[in-house]
């Protein structure tokens, strides 16, 4: 605690469910699944075939077809995903000081889908066919950098790579360079595009997809007993918080605050959860102690959720552990059952579903969640869309190599 306020003035995402905020929200209050056969590639071989890909999307709509020919589709979702965002938080960027505007925009694997073209253009036509533009197209820090240099913010600047947190410690990073005074308003998220023979392959072969390939909109079920394994998305999510105090003074609309910041390590395997939940449980009390608030004002969570047979059981393990008895009487949805794991965009998306929750009141149903689990029996919300009118809830994104983040949000009621 201590320091500025932050509250968030405007959210942005391109997501499986819908090219903008309003419709990806929509669909997810509906339980309305973004996941379908792949089509950005022949996966007919493979032994998970589906995923939840971005439709319809138009990158000349946010940038000129210069620069389109020259981005990985990271870069242009996040590109697409902050113009959205400024539009939404009415800021006019000429009247506003931009070496007080800063960025930070992770991804788990950045320009894969760039890599993989032109390592086939190396292994097919030799060295000198590589894309002069190869290197800046897949560097991680490039999302940043392409909405640095788009609007011409000169704040602080970076890139997070958490593998599946990265969005969420994006957002509290972000939050915590504001809440320091470093910068007045600050571009945050994470965004993704691997839908990509190698990646999807190297999941297949890990075994943690879903192979429930003849229904896929049914596939991904956090929670459920017969979950059994996580489906791919892709996407981006974008936010920008703002100190309270220049927020009030532009007279901004604010969807929610940000008041606290939790991280931890499983330290204990590569790839599986601690069985015990014990970095999550202490993830989520960090959050809770840097926000100032008691388990007992938790009234909503946005969980992990990816449907995995190890994940669900162990989320549940360490929620219960922080809350105690309360856990069963506390609202709790992974929106991942309708977008699909948005991998390094997940924790910014799902902090955007998280802020929209508090200020419209409602909460998102897990879909699919068909028969119970006796290891996963809390409240999944699984009737559907729910009022609940939280007032504090929690954002929960674990990643690989143990990485654990949960962001804490209160509803914004005025000064």
């Amino acid at each position: 605690m201590g320091g500025k306020r932050v509250v968030i003035t405007g959210m942005g995402c391109v997501t499986p469910l819908a090219n903008d905020l309003e419709g990806s929200w929509a669909a997810a209050l509906e339980g309305r699944s973004g996941i379908a056969l792949i089509t950005k590639f022949d996966a007919s071989t493979y032994s998970s075939r589906i995923a939840g890909e971005v439709k319809g999307f138009e990158p000349e709509k946010f940038m000129d077809k210069k620069e389109v020919r020259r981005t990985d589709p990271f870069v242009q979702y996040a590109l697409a995903a902050t113009a959205m965002a400024i539009e939404d938080a009415g800021l006019d960027l000429e009247k506003e000081n931009r070496d007080r505007i800063g960025v930070l925009i992770g991804s788990g694997i950045g320009g894969l889908e760039t890599i993989e073209r032109n390592h086939t253009l190396l292994m097919e036509k030799g060295w000198k066919r590589i894309s002069p533009f190869f290197v800046p197209m897949a560097v991680i820090n490039m999302a940043s950098s392409a909405v640095a240099i788009h609007y011409r913010l000169r704040g602080p600047s970076s890139a997070v790579v958490t593998a599946c947190a990265t969005g969420a410690n994006a957002t509290g990073d972000g939050f915590k360079i504001v809440q320091r005074g470093d910068a007045d308003i600050m571009v945050v998220g994470g965004s993704e595009a691997v839908i990509t023979p190698m990646a999807v392959g190297g999941f297949c072969v890990m075994r943690a997809l879903s192979t429930r390939n003849e229904e896929p909109t049914r596939a991904s079920r956090p929670f459920d007993k017969n979950r059994d394994g996580f489906v791919m998305g892709e996407g981006c999510g974008i936010l920008i918080l703002e100190s309270l105090d220049h927020a009030l003074a532009r007279g901004a609309r604010i969807h929610a605050e940000v008041v606290g910041y939790g991280m931890s390590s499983d330290a204990y395997h590569i790839t599986m959860p601690d069985p015990k939940g014990e970095g999550a449980v202490l993830c989520m009390e960090a959050a809770l102690r840097d926000a100032g608030l008691s388990p007992e004002e938790v009234e909503y969570i946005n969980a992990h959720g990816t449907s995995t047979p190890l994940n669900d059981k162990t989320e549940t393990i360490a929620i219960k552990s922080v809350l105690g008895e309360r856990a069963y009487k506390v609202p709790i949805s992974s929106t991942k059952s309708v977008t699909g794991h948005l991998m390094g965009a997940a924790g910014a998306v799902e902090a955007i579903f998280t802020a929209m929750a508090l200020e419209t009141g409602t909460v998102p149903p897990t879909a699919n969640y068909e028969e119970p689990d006796p290891e996963c029996d809390l409240d999944y919300v699984t009737e559907g869309a729910r009022q609940v009118n939280p007032k504090v809830a929690l954002s929960n994104s674990f990643g690989f190599g143990g990485v654990n983040v949960t962001l804490a949000f209160r509803k914004w009621e005025g000064v």
